[in-house]
This record gives structure tokens, C-alpha cells and sequence, in this order.
């Protein structure tokens, strides 16, 4: 009896090559593979900074019901800024109310030659007080939501002070909306934010 173990032969199935094709090679049967299609996304029409996203839960008789509240920051780089909230029980619902509200609170504010602010303005939000003030070519020089802010508006050679008693960003973001909306030119046709309560004149009463 032979023992001796025969070789293998080389068989059409021991050829195979598992190897992946490439997009664009020709195939088996002649046809040859479609590259696939690049979907190139439009360019958004103002630059957005996320200010701050949470989840909301409710308790209700059903049980619990989670939303979304989103912040948005929006701006061109030129000058304008906005700011905008909105809440959906979808991330993308609630990102797209923010900015529709932002672009409804978008103003644009009165800038210098060099990008920067004729003076010093300061205003306060809550427990957040801000303060923006030229620095004649020392750059940008801020910190929190209130950079991202200025960012967004294009301000250069500008120092901000954030004086807040709070970590909430989205207060911070609307103590520097309201900051920058002092320096609102006069020919923007923008209505006042809901950010910023409108004051009641006063009646003397003789």
C-alpha cells in the first residue's frame, strides 16, 4: 500500500482571488463598474456655531416625553451676527427652528475700516456682564461663547470681559447678542430680539 501523499493539484477554485475590485476595473463579464457618485453638500449661506444643545425630559400622564433645545450662533464674517433657540423632539427639527429664529434676529453692527468697534459698549444679561473694548491692533483677544460670537460677526482687535456669575452659555451668548446690538447700524431693518425686552416709556402723571 502506498503511503506517500499525492501534491495537490491547482484547481480553477484554488486560483480565485478574493481581493476586492476597484471602482472603475473591468469586471468578469466585460461590463465595467460604475465609480460611485460624490455628493458635494451646498455651502451653508452664513457660517453656524452650535452655542449649546441639552435634553429636555417631561413627565407626563403617558410616561416620559424627551425634546431637544438647541442654540445657534450665525454670522457672515462682515459684520452681522444672530442668535437663535429652538425645540423639537428631533435633534434636526430643533437645529432647524434655531436657525430660523437666528436668521430673523440677524442685524448687522456698526464697524470700523479695520473690523473693529468705533467704542467701548458693555451691557448685562441675567448675572452675565460683558464688556467690549478696542485694543488697536492687539487682536482678538476673548474667551467662551463670547469669542465664537465675535468670530461669527468677523470683530477683530477687540478685548472682551466676561464678568458672569453663571456657566451657562447660552446666557453668555445672549449677554454678547445683546452687547453687540448696541452698536446696531440704524439702516438695519431688524426688529428688536426677543433677547432684548423693549423699554416701556415712561408717563408722568401731573
Amino acid at each position: 500500500m502506498d503511503t506517500t501523499a499525492k501534491p495537490k493539484t491547482n484547481t480553477p477554485n484554488n486560483n480565485r482571488s478574493f481581493s476586492k475590485p476597484t471602482y472603475g476595473a473591468k469586471r468578469e463579464g466585460g461590463d465595467n463598474r460604475r465609480s460611485r457618485p460624490s455628493f458635494d453638500r451646498p455651502k451653508p449661506e452664513f457660517d453656524q456655531k452650535m452655542v449649546s444643545i441639552r435634553r429636555v425630559t417631561r413627565v407626563v400622564a403617558g410616561g416620559r416625553r424627551m425634546t431637544f433645545a438647541v442654540a445657534i450662533a450665525i454670522g457672515d464674517k462682515k459684520g452681522s451676527v444672530g442668535l437663535g433657540t429652538g425645540k423639537g423632539g428631533d435633534t434636526a427639527i430643533a437645529i432647524a427652528k434655531a436657525l430660523r429664529q437666528a436668521k430673523k434676529n440677524m442685524f448687522k453692527i456698526k464697524t470700523t475700516k479695520e473690523m473693529s468697534i468705533p467704542h467701548e459698549v458693555s451691557a448685562k444679561f441675567g448675572s452675565a456682564k460683558l464688556s467690549i473694548m478696542p485694543n488697536r491692533g492687539k487682536g482678538l483677544v476673548s474667551g467662551s461663547t463670547v469669542r465664537d460670537m465675535l468670530v461669527l460677526a468677523g470683530i477683530k482687535n477687540v478685548t472682551a470681559k466676561l464678568h458672569s456669575g453663571t456657566k451657562n452659555k447660552l446666557n453668555n451668548a445672549r449677554a454678547a447678542y445683546k452687547t453687540l446690538y448696541i452698536l446696531k447700524e440704524k439702516t438695519s431693518a431688524v426688529k428688536v430680539s426677543a433677547f432684548i425686552p423693549e423699554e416701556t416709556p415712561k408717563v408722568e402723571v401731573k
